[in-house]
């Protein structure tokens, strides 16, 4: 469906809010304000939590929730989203939600607090983004945006974040992280109050539960595909540095091979409103498994810091790829009515629950094979991209109905 039909009865509308400001810099300002979040928290909180006096064993439980929570918290909520019809109201209610969660840290200690904590931060935080990414892609179909545009600003807020605490936090007490962590917070509520918001037209029946959404065979498809390349990251996420420093490499260029793969992943998202034309929502997962293969077989082979400059532009294939695709393929395939409960399962299944149990046996995985465990991804990748292939051939291009 072309971005300038008419919504239909059974299509999703936006409703934009009265104000000045026009609708893409809403939605990237939500965006930037959620990546300032991820890009406090992925790198500081097991700082914040070593400096609360956690044992390692128990820092890895806590951090765990996040992976673990969003399989049960996003494909609910984002399923009462759907049934409601108004996405926006669902953002505030989490963004203010996540903002008290977040300032009750400063005032719980103890491992089981915590533990208990956590899992009610992430249950308020996580749905946000697949709720806003519902919206994004509402905005695309409907006011012809382009997504990669918006999304690249959660990108480069991730970066802004995760480079700009870092530096500040050098001789300065874990305390900030906390602060910083609230601080954004806060602005996440101020930019949800700015989101249009998203109504469903008369549906002719209730929308359908998130398990038989799910177990439809080409989202069945879409689901695995996208969940194995996603694994595929886990030992790049969880021990390339480590693999990186053992052989010698500094810290210093350590960050640059790091930042090379994000600053790639923001050049695709610039461009992908005529990369997504081009090649094609299921094709452009195939492109990330393949990607993969490449990818990890070089990280699994070598650590000449210049091959692995060559190869760490290829995480606009890995992530950006994946993601791209599985938001146009959710946008264009998704059953009227149930955007956002598609949404939910993505980032439950794929970003959640897959990377959640890999994550289990990395460390162990790592510790047997180093290197290795890099050629092993490569496997899941082809995989991932044979699972795509497969959508590819099958998927018409049309809504699931």
């Amino acid at each position: 469906m072309n971005s300038g039909d008419a919504p239909s009865d059974h299509e999703d509308d936006l409703v934009t809010p009265a104000g000045r400001l026009p609708l893409a810099p809403r939605l990237a300002l939500h965006y930037a304000s959620l990546f300032f979040v991820v890009g406090i928290h992925l790198p500081f909180w097991p700082v914040w939590l070593k400096a609360q006096a956690l044992p390692p064993w128990a820092i890895g439980v806590v951090l765990s929730t996040y992976a673990w929570v969003k399989v049960f918290a996003n494909p609910v909520v984002t399923h009462i989203a759907d049934r409601l019809g108004h996405r926006r109201t669902v953002i505030v209610r989490l963004s203010a939600g996540a903002l008290i969660a977040a300032g009750l840290f400063a005032v719980v200690d103890g491992f089981l607090g915590l533990f208990l904590l956590s899992i009610a931060w992430a249950a308020l935080f996580t749905p946000t983004l697949p709720l806003t990414e519902n919206l994004g892609m509402v905005a695309v179909r409907r006011r012809g945006l382009d997504y990669g545009r918006l999304r690249l600003w959660g990108s480069l807020a991730f970066i802004a974040a995760s480079t700009g605490l870092g530096a500040f936090l050098e001789g300065r007490a874990a305390g900030y992280i906390l602060a910083a962590l609230v601080a954004a917070h806060a602005l996440g509520v101020v930019t949800s109050l700015l989101l249009p918001d998203v109504r469903g037209g008369r549906r002719a029946e209730t929308p359908a539960h998130p398990g038989r959404l799910a177990t439809r065979p080409l989202m069945l498809a879409f689901l695995t595909a996208t969940g194995l390349t996603h694994v595929s990251h886990v030992i790049y996420y969880g021990f390339s540095t480590l693999h990186w420093q053992a052989a010698g490499i500094p810290d210093g260029v350590i960050g640059l091979l790091w930042a090379e793969g994000v600053i790639a992943e923001v050049l695709l998202f610039a461009v992908s409103g005529a990369v997504v034309d081009r090649v094609g929502p299921a094709r452009l997962l195939v492109l990330a498994g393949l990607g993969g293969v490449v990818r990890w077989t070089v990280l699994g082979l070598t650590t000449n810091v210049w091959l692995l400059a060559l190869a760490q532009p290829l995480h606009a294939a890995t992530f950006a790829c994946t993601h791209l695709g599985a938001m146009h393929f959710i946008g264009r395939a998704a059953p009227a009515g149930q955007s956002a409960t598609a949404q939910g399962l993505y980032s439950a299944v794929g970003m959640g629950g897959a990377l959640g149990i890999a994550m289990l046996g990395a460390g162990a995985l790592y510790e047997a094979l180093k290197g290795d465990a890099f050629l092993l991804m490569t496997g899941v990748a082809a995989l991932g991209a044979a699972v795509a292939a497969v959508l590819a051939g099958r998927w018409t291009g049309g809504r699931l109905e």
